[in-house]
């Protein structure tokens, strides 16, 4: 834990302005789909990649989809309880905090979003889904949980974990008919953006909290480990 959690300094434009352009490339095309009354507002696009995704059918990848369509949002939402559960126990409660509270905030306003733009899904759909296709709840989840790890983990392996699962989970909300591609894109550009603004005021209280734990850690391991040595010379 102390070698894996190393979250970086950037300064606040960094963290805020990419955080606003994803909002507004979530918000834009949410306001195009009601202006056009829930019908799709990009259907040549949305169209075109579902009659794609139909073509990718086959018994493994229905299986596969079938295990992404679990960790997509229950998986991710249990993901964020265990996270939040490490952190404090490694006495890191700031971080923990901001792990639980990114992923609720990113499922609240995605499910209000759904509300609110009250688009269709695409028929046909493989698996069971609620009301409500802007944004897709399942990428959202899997977003937030992912760029809260990226960010706690602040090395590029972990970005490019991050940016690998969630295009996984896009490509297999739209395999399964469950949304449109649009509706994809806009849940990850909502809870990305959500949870870099959320960073933006924890940021630097979670760095300095990971060091002082690390510090905390090295020293009972020190210790642990000198009265070991005392007790082999015993």
């Amino acid at each position: 834990m102390i070698r894996v959690l190393r979250p970086r300094q950037r300064p606040s434009w960094q963290i805020v302005a990419p955080a606003l352009l994803l909002l507004c490339a979530f918000a834009v095309p949410g306001g195009l789909i009601m202006a056009g009354q829930g019908e799709p507002a990009f259907n040549r696009i949305d169209t075109t990649w579902q009659a794609y995704s139909f073509t990718l059918h086959a018994p493994f990848w229905d299986a596969v989809n079938v295990v992404l369509n679990w960790a997509g949002y229950t998986g991710a939402l249990v993901s964020h309880l265990v996270l939040a559960a490490a952190l404090l126990i490694w006495q890191r409660p700031r971080a923990a905090a901001f792990s639980a509270l990114a992923g609720l905030s990113a499922l609240g306003l995605t499910q209000l979003a759904k509300a609110l733009v009250g688009r269709d899904r695409p028929q046909g759909a493989k698996v069971l889904s609620d009301t409500g296709s802007y944004p897709s709840g399942h990428v959202s989840a899997t977003t937030a949980f992912l760029v809260v790890m990226a960010l706690l983990i602040g090395q590029q392996w972990a970005k490019v974990v991050a940016v690998l699962g969630i295009l996984a989970m896009m490509v297999s909300r739209t395999y399964l008919s469950a949304h449109w591609l649009s509706d994809v894109l806009g849940g990850a550009c909502l809870a990305a953006g959500v949870v870099l603004l959320l960073w933006w005021p924890f940021c630097d209280i979670c760095i300095q909290e990971n060091e002082i734990a690390g510090r905390t850690t090295i020293w009972r391991a020190r210790a642990l480990q000198r009265q070991q040595e005392a007790g082999q010379q015993e």
